[in-house]
């Protein structure tokens, strides 16, 4: 959209701002800021334009710039709102879509050109300007979904399976090569893929507006506009919406860990630490030359939960999976001795970041019963997902880093020496129901030369896929819900970039393809049977059965629901078919196979049980049955009595 050229009045009007605002907002407690703040259509007494307002209190003058007077500063001068550290007001003329900024004198009296901090739209990168936008231009059609999240409450006994995507690489427009698909386009296309694999959410990497594509949205400019790339704030609303009606969730990655030290960004933004400390040892982060938010202050913390709820309400987002918490939790993070700054107690932890995101988790549950906060925390920080009012920072769930770390490590190692590391399998049940677990295969890990999913899976090309598929079973088979990056699903070869689409190619391939019904079969035996989800946060939905044959490399478990329904699962971590491999039971009757990782259909081998065994009655290792099984190579089978 190109931005308008006519000149406006030579002036800002003044622009009446409300008391309660103010007083909320000095609180920290105005949950709809982003609507007092920023720039929004006014109809006032020289008729239709714009009203601006934004908290610089140190800043000596405040300007609004843009094509309108010339980016020319101090020719529509905000005026200062009543000791409140706000400047207003209104500027006839203005349209839809006019570029904008704000000229900041700040407190040393030097003049910075700062984009709006509560901007609902932004130009395309490089530029940074921000747009006049408005907020209701479109209407819903996802109703259904929405009453039905809102009865239905937190999800932790739900079939959850997530797909994570970044938009500007998943596939790319085949009508102009190198170009994005857009929020509509991704709606046509990203929407029924994900839905005929049988994911129940998609969680998009930020979707805020950046700068740099390298640093895919995790350096957040723009916190409150949906990135241009991809059309308007309205494509974004469109897309989501076809998400609901499809009955797929949507999961928005969300950044108040740090932000860019760009000069047109939040730092320094009347010349003095506003949104983040003005100490390097609390305002800074040394891994991504960032600025740390002070989350300590009022008026930053309320710029941070009205954005949250923004995504939520504005958007209908399902939930925000929060990067970086340990980055937040800890002031030593990442910091060697002398530079941190001790709390007020002496120690390491950020109390007001803890107490920052316990607030935010009361908050956001309070307003949006059914939504989801996720922390993507990687310490052994304890009651990560547990509630406020029993000490814990109050997310729904958590990403099990630890799983991930010890499972990948596990499958990149031949299977000849596996029998020495089934620890490294077996040790997450020690922890398994200490929080409400997601399993995450993420882009973290097959970016940065980390290789591609397949491509960590030792073997020929016969075993990697093969491992492939045994290691998706295992995920979904382990209690937690799951997370899957976008390429793993059909095993792409090569590692994830953001400047390529994914190898779409492969999939016209039998075994990518048998990888992909893979993915569709796990999804769906997920959502079918209760035992495989219903208790992923309880003990009482697991069993071990056998977690001690290392010599042949293989565990046994069951999966258990409430209504006494159970599944078993076998699992062979070595090439070697297992013939009349023993596993206790306590169910006697036929066990019929329901899922076979070996299967033709997913491109294996198909040895397996021929539909099912029977239970025997003799005393096994404490059980009352047993089952005689055959093991396929390097796959997982389950039986469920019948």
């Amino acid at each position: 959209m190109e931005a308008s050229s006519k000149k406006t009045s030579s002036s800002c009007l003044p622009v009446n701002i409300g008391e309660l605002d103010i007083y909320l907002f000095g609180q920290g407690k105005h949950w709809d800021l982003y609507r007092v703040l920023g720039a929004h259509a006014h109809e006032g007494e020289k008729g239709a334009g714009y009203r601006f307002a934004v908290w610089a209190p140190n800043a000596k003058a405040v300007s609004v710039v843009g094509d309108f007077n010339d980016w020319q500063p101090g020719t529509h001068e905000l005026f200062p709102v009543a000791a409140s550290g706000v400047w207003a007001g209104y500027i006839p003329g203005l349209a839809h879509g006019d570029l904008y900024k704000f000229a900041v004198t700040g407190k040393y009296g030097d003049t910075v050109f700062k984009t709006d901090p509560f901007a609902l739209f932004a130009e395309m990168r490089p530029g940074v300007a921000a747009r006049a936008w408005g907020l209701d231009d479109y209407t819903w059609g996802d109703a259904a979904w929405m009453d039905a999240r809102r009865a239905k409450g937190l999800p932790l006994d739900d079939a959850i399976s997530v797909y994570e995507v970044h938009a500007g690489s998943w596939r790319w427009n085949t009508k102009e090569y190198g170009s994005f698909y857009t929020y509509r386009e991704l709606a046509a296309k990203l929407v029924p893929y994900v839905r005929d694999l049988g994911f129940t959410h998609i969680e998009f990497m930020p979707l805020a507006e950046h700068p740099l594509d390298e640093s895919w949205g995790y350096q957040t400019g723009h916190y409150f506009a949906p990135t241009s790339r991809f059309g308007t704030p309205e494509d974004l609303r469109f897309l989501i919406d076809a998400c609901h009606q499809a009955g797929i969730g949507v999961i928005l990655d969300w950044v108040p860990g740090h932000f860019p030290k760009d000069e047109w960004c939040l730092g320094r933004f009347d010349g003095t630490g506003l949104y983040e400390h003005e100490d390097w040892r609390q305002g800074e982060h040394p891994d991504w030359g960032t600025y740390v938010f002070n989350y300590g202050r009022h008026e930053v913390r309320n710029f941070l939960f009205s954005n949250a709820l923004y995504w939520f309400k504005e958007f209908h987002i399902d939930g925000l999976r929060i990067d970086a918490v340990a980055s937040m939790l800890y002031l030593d993070y990442s910091r060697n001795e002398g530079e941190w700054i001790p709390n007020k107690y002496g120690g390491k932890e950020n109390v007001d970041a803890i107490d920052f995101l316990r607030d935010l988790n009361v908050v956001v549950h309070e307003h949006f019963p059914g939504a989801s906060m996720i922390a993507e925390e990687s310490t052994s920080w304890a009651g990560v997902s547990r509630p406020v009012y029993t000490g814990g920072l109050g997310f729904t769930f958590k990403w099990n880093m630890g799983w991930m770390n010890d499972t990948l490590d596990y499958f990149t190692k031949d299977p000849v020496y596996r029998s020495y590391h089934q620890n490294q399998l077996t040790f997450s049940m020690l922890y398994a129901f200490h929080e409400n677990f997601i399993l995450p295969l993420s882009h973290d890990e097959v970016t940065h030369g980390k290789g591609s999913l397949i491509g960590k899976m030792p073997g020929d090309h016969w075993q990697q896929m093969a491992n492939l598929r045994l290691f998706l079973s295992y995920m979904w088979a382990h209690p937690g819900k799951k997370l899957l990056f976008m390429g793993c699903e059909f095993g792409q070869w090569k590692e994830w970039t953001s400047h390529e689409e994914l190898d779409w190619v492969l999939t016209e391939f039998p075994q990518h393809q048998g990888a992909m019904e893979l993915v569709r079969a796990l999804n769906a035996l997920h959502k079918a049977r209760p035992a495989m989800h219903v208790q992923d946060n309880d003990w009482t939905g697991f069993e071990w059965v056998d977690l001690s044959d290392y010599a042949s490399s293989v565990i046994t478990f069951l999966r258990k629901a409430p209504d006494g329904s159970q599944i078993l699962w076998a699992f062979n971590f070595t090439p070697v078919v297992r013939e009349a491999y023993t596993v206790g039971c306590r169910v006697p009757g036929f066990w019929r196979e329901i899922f076979n990782s070996d299967s033709t259909y997913f491109g294996g081998g198909d040895v397996g049980n021929d539909g099912g065994v029977m239970a025997q009655p003799t005393t096994y290792g404490g059980w009352p049955y047993f089952l005689s099984i055959k093991l396929p190579p390097l796959a997982a089978i389950a039986f469920t009595p019948e």
